[in-house]
């Protein structure tokens, strides 16, 4: 085993765990969650709390397990980005500003998701030992952050509409 298989295995348990909990998080918080990402102006609140509740957990199994490690890696990106741009964005780069958090914590995660989808999952990882882990790095990894982003894009013009929000409070 290389130092990089056990760099890629601590990110990809921190950041999966992170994940983990939070999709839990969520899980648990369901009515206050969903109140929430109707209060920042998400059309369709319990979809946005399913949606988010259950990519977060997906992908956080996934990356504690380094199975389909591009595709989970992905799933942060995305996730990372409808953060980036419904909320953090605003509150500017420190984590500390108020009254929402800014985008440094947001930009790690994003970063070491990126990180791995491109760099791959390392040998200790369920990509690896089923063969997969050659066939999802590289341009293929770089191709998963783009398609994370274009994904987050999507859904926020789906479902973002902040003004609707302004207008009801």
């Amino acid at each position: 085993m290389e130092p990089y298989d056990i760099a890629a295995l601590i990110l990809r348990l921190v950041l999966g765990g992170i994940m983990l909990v939070h999709g839990i998080k969520h899980a648990r918080g369901r009515t206050k969650t969903s109140n929430w990402f109707g209060s920042i102006g998400f059309k369709s609140p319990d979809l946005q709390w399913f949606a988010s509740t259950a990519t977060e957990i997906g992908v956080g199994v996934l990356l504690i397990a380094g199975l389909i490690t591009t595709l989970a890696a992905a799933g942060v990106i995305g996730v990372m980005t409808v953060a980036f741009v419904s909320v953090h964005r605003a509150a500017g780069f420190w984590v500390t500003a108020r009254p929402d958090e800014g985008w440094e914590y947001i930009l790690s995660l994003s970063a070491i998701a990126a990180a791995l989808a491109i760099a791959g999952p390392g040998e200790v990882s369920l990509d690896a030992a089923l063969g997969l882990a050659p066939l999802l790095d590289g341009w293929i990894g770089g191709g998963a952050v783009v398609f994370g982003v274009l994904a987050a894009g999507a859904q926020l013009a789906m479902f973002f509409r902040p003004e609707s929000s302004e207008q009801s409070a």
